[in-house]
């Protein structure tokens, strides 16, 4: 049997927020994870689109990022990016 090298492997608490809303477009079924591990930067799950992201305001401003990260349009990324802003705490 091949020892196993970890990189970490840590416990951590963490708090998480279930959101779902519904776009002019898109629905949005959310998990919002806040945790010590990022940066100060929250996990961002699409439930229904199987995507994550971390997502902080640098990454919130940056231009494409959200429509990269959870495959959206232009218009769906800026109705989640509007819901993240409020919703994320910085």
């Amino acid at each position: 049997m091949t020892e196993r090298f970890f990189l970490y492997d840590d416990t951590e608490d963490t708090k998480t927020r279930f959101v779902s809303f519904v776009g002019e477009h898109q629905r949005f079924d959310l998990a919002i994870i806040k945790t010590e591990r990022h940066f100060g930067k929250e996990l961002v799950l699409d439930i229904q689109g199987n995507r994550f992201a971390i997502v902080g305001p640098d990454d919130l401003n940056e231009e494409g990022y959200l429509e990269y990260a959870f495959q959206l349009n232009e218009e769906d990324a800026k109705e989640l990016r509007s819901f993240l802003t409020e919703a994320i705490s910085f």
